[in-house]
């Protein structure tokens, strides 16, 4: 499984960031996942308006994660 970890900053106070998880891909490789995360960033951005994005990546989901 392939899943998007990102780093989200709240605008209003940037010193205050958290790791955050999307829900993991079941079948695609992580080139895949690069190529299709923005969209889904974008899509959790306008959810999140206080936010802002400052990095991501895509990578193998741990097993212990995945349980």
């Amino acid at each position: 499984m392939i899943e998007i970890v990102f780093v989200a900053c709240l605008i209003g106070a940037p010193d205050q960031c958290s790791e955050r998880h999307m829900p993991p891909f079941i079948d695609i490789s992580v080139m895949q996942c690069v190529m299709g995360a923005q969209t889904h960033l974008a899509q959790w951005a306008e959810r999140n308006p206080d936010y802002r994005i400052v990095r991501w990546q895509c990578g193998q989901v741990l097993h212990s994660q995945a349980l």
